[in-house]
């Protein structure tokens, strides 16, 4: 087993992850030792019974960064800080106090109206559909599918479609990880106080107001980093994952023959997107609260872990037989992670709603929709955390708006 840490950069985590992944598992098995930006080191856990036990033994892979054994290797302008800093948030809380957290966000989630959650993303879809319809072409990514989660989740958070806007620029900007992601961090924890700030003294029938108002009796200081964290878990994810879909459907012929039907194989392109190009492709992660063997390797006591769930979905001992049309049903994908840490549902629902709303309302609009470049000279965004195309270009006959529906 090889013990030579991989970087976890470079330009084959776009153009190239499946096999990447397949290397890295023939020459260290499944948990891969791994050196991120700075030389800073952690494990790549890469397999799916290896990830799935991972996430389901938070007593021995735990959650708060507190416990992490290299902070003292950590610069202060380290691009990947925003991803483990110690905020007191649901996702590096633990026992008790996660649960009153997740508890909370669930229950926030929960209250908004799955009805009333459909007819505003087919407006905002519709909406977005109008800026380029008359014309010939577009860029999916920036005028379509990058913006409309952003624009649903502002409504849940009781924003106008501005500020949306805003936020999810800086969402996008401190998730990438680059020289600006602290700044964009600042912004969005300014941006989320003022806006609980105006919940606080005037409340509404939205997520922020819920929380708010929830027995779980979080203070300001509580508030702002959580609905931070909703927002990243929300939004970035979910354009992503609408926008592979659509590139798969427009590429892949057992979906492009069907585009016509979209609302049959919406769900079917989803879920082959959550397999084959899952959003997030690895995720930060878990601290081991005492030495421990796992998969051959010995994880020592505050050593971190980084959750490969693209590497999981492509382990060969859960994906062999489960490929293409045979996978229609399967989500036993680890794309939304698992355990108490995972994705809560009502989440998963409000996700899932947005981007079969987001592919049948363009299909609708504009039932001609082609790539304009082959489908080889499409780029992924550069980052081996997030899984999503840098653009995706079509050509369609163009139609008239339907005006604000």
């Amino acid at each position: 087993m090889n013990d030579r840490p991989v970087h976890l950069y470079g330009p084959r985590f776009q153009t190239d992850p499946t096999g990447l992944y397949q290397e890295m598992r023939a020459e260290h098995g499944p948990v891969v030792p791994v050196l991120m930006e700075g030389g800073v080191p952690a494990w790549l856990v890469i397999g799916y019974r290896e990830v799935h036990h991972v996430v389901s033994d938070p007593a021995v892979f735990a959650r708060s960064s507190r416990r992490w054994n290299a902070w003292e290797k950590v610069p202060e302008d380290w691009p990947l800080l925003p991803l483990v800093m110690q905020l007191p948030t649901v996702l590096y809380s633990e026992g008790e106090e996660h649960r009153r957290r997740a508890g909370a966000i669930s229950d926030a989630l929960a209250g908004v109206d799955a009805h009333e959650l459909r007819t505003v993303a087919t407006r905002l879809a519709d909406r977005l559909v109008d800026e380029f319809c008359g014309s010939t072409g577009a860029d999916l990514r920036a005028a379509y599918t990058a913006r409309l989660p952003a624009l649903v989740l502002s409504w849940m958070y009781g924003l106008d479609d501005k500020r949306g806007d805003l936020l999810a620029a800086d969402m996008t900007t401190m998730i990438d990880g680059g020289p600006a992601a602290m700044d964009a961090q600042r912004a969005l924890m300014a941006a989320m106080a003022a806006l609980v700030a105006e919940r606080r003294a005037s409340p509404g029938n939205d997520v922020v107001s819920r929380m708010i108002g929830h027995p779980a009796g979080f203070t300001d200081e509580e508030l702002v980093p959580e609905l931070i964290v909703l927002l990243g878990g929300g939004n970035q994810p979910t354009g992503e994952w609408l926008g592979n879909a659509l590139r798969l459907m427009l590429t892949d012929d057992r979906f492009a023959d069907s585009i016509a039907g979209a609302r049959r194989s919406a769900r079917e392109a989803l879920n082959e997107a959550l397999w084959e190009d899952t959003p997030t492709q690895i995720q930060a992660g878990r601290f081991a609260a005492h030495d421990v063997e796992l998969g051959g390797r010995l994880i020592r006591e505050g050593d971190l872990l980084l959750l490969g769930l693209a590497g999981a979905n492509h382990d060969q001992r859960v994906h062999q037989g489960v490929h293409g049309p045979g996978r229609q049903g399967n989500h036993a994908h680890l794309s939304f992670s698992h355990g108490e840490h995972g994705c809560p549902f009502p989440a998963r629902e409000i996700a899932e709603t947005i981007a079969v709303t987001g592919i049948e309302v363009l299909m609708d609009r504009l039932p001609d929709l082609e790539l304009s470049v082959p489908a080889t000279e499409l780029r992924w965004r550069p980052s081996p955390w997030v899984r999503g195309v840098a653009s995706l270009p079509v050509t369609f006959t163009p139609a008239p708006p339907r005006g604000d529906t």
